[in-house]
């Protein structure tokens, strides 16, 4: 097994242990201060019984946002990186640094389908974020594809030096159905120090695992409403959104910071 999974791993494994109060404190209140996070939202760092139990908090009061179907909304907290159309099935992860459809959906995406184009957005999560992500939009979930790989850091300075990191890592890709039959990847890439990601529509999805082959998921007549929760990062990482040309009209531009629940786009 290579080093970044097995650093990984015993990083999850350290976020989980539950230490004396004062000391679990103390490392809550210095994490929460080192990364500024606003804990607004949130209980309290002395409240959590781990790192992990923080890195994971959950919302207080769940989040406001535009229920009127054709409004996209963000999956996650965090920053888009990136934002535009493919190229002879290429996207951008940065400026300058592309990745190739193929490569990053494997057996999720079909001949037929590559040859199509695509409007693609990069949300970068960071270790301050609410790691819980969403449903952009009401959908039904065709298929989980689980893509064993590398666990790169996936923050920017990383992928100025990686070529085709996300293609490389550890990833989950939901092929899902949107409005008019629309078809829409929802990426999930997995990074160093992320213990896990997990779905709550789908136990049996393991990433992080020891598991060395693609794995698929079908599902019939799984739908889920604009909003609901899908899952989690323990820690962060990043969401690739990828969807048919034109399906939605982006409201985005490189470095915008989001908000779970925020108006992203438009479903035409």
């Amino acid at each position: 097994m290579n080093f970044d999974k097995n650093f990984s791993k015993i990083f999850g494994i350290i976020g989980g242990l539950k230490l004396p109060k004062f000391i679990q404190n103390f490392i809550n209140n210095q994490y929460v201060k080192f990364f500024n996070i606003n804990m607004s939202e949130f209980e309290k760092p002395e409240k959590y019984n781990s790192l992990n139990e923080l890195f994971t908090r959950s919302l207080l009061l769940p989040r406001k946002f535009d229920e009127d179907e054709q409004i996209f909304i963000s999956p996650c907290d965090g920053t888009c990186l990136s934002s535009g159309s493919t190229s002879q099935g290429m996207a951008f992860s940065v400026k300058g640094m592309k990745y190739s459809l193929k490569e990053l959906l494997g057996t999720a995406i079909s001949n037929k389908e590559l040859s199509l184009q695509y409007d693609f957005a990069n949300i970068y999560l960071s270790p301050r974020d609410y790691h819980h992500y969403h449903a952009p939009c009401d959908m039904q979930i065709l298929s989980a594809t689980y893509i064993p790989g590398k666990l790169y850091s996936v923050a920017r300075s990383w992928l100025k030096k990686v070529d085709e990191l996300y293609a490389k890592n550890e990833r989950v890709a939901l092929k899902c159905k949107i409005r008019d039959n629309k078809i829409l990847w929802l990426v999930f890439v997995g990074a160093l120090n992320v213990g896990k990601m997990k779905f709550s529509f789908d136990e049996r999805i393991q990433t992080n695992a020891k598991a060395d082959f693609t794995q698929i998921y079908g599902y019939e007549n799984l739908y889920v409403k604009k909003g609901e929760r899908l899952g989690n990062f323990e820690l962060g990482s990043t969401i690739l959104i990828i969807g048919e040309k034109d399906a939605i009209e982006y409201n985005l531009f490189e470095e915008k910071e989001l908000k779970f629940g925020d108006s992203i786009g438009i479903i035409k």
